[in-house]
């Protein structure tokens, strides 16, 4: 059975509470021993042992995304699980979560069990399906949750549509608390954005853009936590962006309720004067807001209103972005760029280490009752080794995904993935030094 020891490295574990310097060693699929001089005296090659060198670099649990578009079954020309979760891995994620929006949606049985199996046999890191609340996504019949939660499923969203209807919403909610099952809303009043390109603002009327307005998100969240407090079940707020959405959850979790929510790192780091130029790159739904958004997002994250931060992994082939903006499909590539992102808003004051590494290890794991990844001995050995000083710059074509449409591309960040472990297995190790 070989043996990795990870020497002299942060070890950041949310989970236990545990930061500080201290040796992690890893034997089959299991962590064995966590503490400070724990390998003190173990050599390398001695009984199949391999040595890692952490001094300077984190270590952390593995990465947990809510919301991951992997395109399969339908779309593998954009994505499919095999580059997808070559993508996660490369991001430090060793669990993602896939959404129903494929072709056919996942609204059964059959094609949640062909995901798993398919995540299994060509994935390199955890898939855990999302199957749809609404049959077809067309918000009027409700999916059949039971079949789903027993072929895989974690939770439920038609994610790319809003559930408009209160009564199907109701229902639905009514549904997935008799299964245990999280109901994970996009939330977005469709008759407010009927045409809508970008975010309601100075720039869009600069730009000559149909804007979508703050309300069409906000007015959702009020009446979905009102049928959440109704129905006493799991509501989830997909990718969070206004600051009212952000004040509905806050009051919301003050009454006990079982809101939570998720974010972008885009929603953290970029806002719509990023569209000025018609850049297609940028198009992402729901749109990037103004700063005072963004500052509530990050303020939002920093204190536990908003749980964790999900990628929203979005890709789309060339051709599909490089046109007329009113044409491009929204989305966006996440998984690789999530954690410098993230990263860059700790070195600014703006949100703590620890509660970076929290929002993407422990606390997404949590909101749909995930196995939670951590570095106790005896846990399953999903783990990452960071370098938190590594500068490298975006290029899309050095990314993994089947895609290239990030709007980060040419950015210089901080911080990259040196190795990613699933289960003790190494699924990624960076090739080197550069870019």
């Amino acid at each position: 059975m070989t043996r990795t020891v990870l020497r002299g490295g942060r070890v950041i574990d949310p989970s236990t509470g545990r930061d500080e310097v201290a040796d992690v060693i890893i034997e089959g699929d299991r962590i064995v021993v966590v503490g400070p001089m724990a390998a003190a005296g173990v050599r390398d090659g001695e009984r199949d042992t391999v040595i890692v060198d952490c001094v300077g670099r984190w270590v952390t649990p593995g990465f947990v995304d809510l919301h991951t578009h992997l395109r399969e079954p339908g779309l593998e020309y954009k994505e499919d699980i095999a580059s997808g979760t070559r993508a996660a891995a490369a991001g430090g994620f060793t669990t993602v979560c896939a959404m129903p929006n494929t072709k056919p949606v996942n609204d059964n049985r059959a094609i949640t069990e062909m995901m798993v199996a398919k995540g299994r046999s060509h994935g390199i890191v955890d898939v855990h399906p999302i199957g749809a609340i609404t049959r077809g996504l067309a918000g009027k019949e409700l999916a059949e949750m039971a079949d789903l939660r027993d072929a895989g499923c974690v939770a439920v969203s038609d994610d790319g549509r809003c559930v408009t209807d209160a009564g199907v919403m109701r229902r639905a909610l009514e549904y997935a608390r008799t299964f245990g099952l999280v109901v994970v809303q996009h939330a977005e009043d469709h008759s407010l954005t009927a045409g809508a390109q970008m975010h309601e603002g100075r720039v869009s009327t600069r730009l000559g853009l149909k804007g979508w307005p703050r309300v069409a998100e906000d007015h959702i969240v009020a009446r979905d936590v009102l049928l959440a407090q109704t129905t006493g079940a799991s509501y989830h707020v997909a990718h969070a962006s206004t600051a009212g959405s952000a004040a509905i959850v806050r009051e919301a979790k003050s009454r006990g309720l079982k809101v939570t929510a998720e974010v972008t790192p885009h929603h953290l780091t970029l806002t719509d004067e990023a569209v000025l130029g018609y850049r297609t790159a940028c198009k992402v739904n729901p749109p990037l807001r103004e700063q005072s958004d963004v500052d509530a997002m990050i303020d939002a994250l920093a204190e536990g209103t908003i749980d964790c931060v999900a990628t929203d992994h979005a890709p789309h082939a060339e051709r599909e972005k490089d046109c007329e903006f009113a044409e491009a499909p929204p989305g966006m590539l996440g998984l690789e760029t999530c954690l410098p992102l993230l990263l860059d808003l700790a070195r600014k004051g703006r949100i703590t280490v620890g509660r970076v590494i929290e929002s993407l290890t422990t606390s997404p794991a949590r909101v749909f009752g995930l196995r939670v990844p951590s570095l106790r001995e005896g846990s399953r050995a999903d783990v990452v080794v960071i370098d938190p000083e590594r500068a490298w710059t975006v290029d899309p074509k050095r990314l993994h995904s089947k895609s290239r449409n990030t709007p980060f591309e040419g950015w210089s960040v901080k911080g990259r993935v040196e190795r990613t472990f699933v289960a003790g297995r190494e699924v990624y190790l960076h090739p080197g030094e550069g870019v």
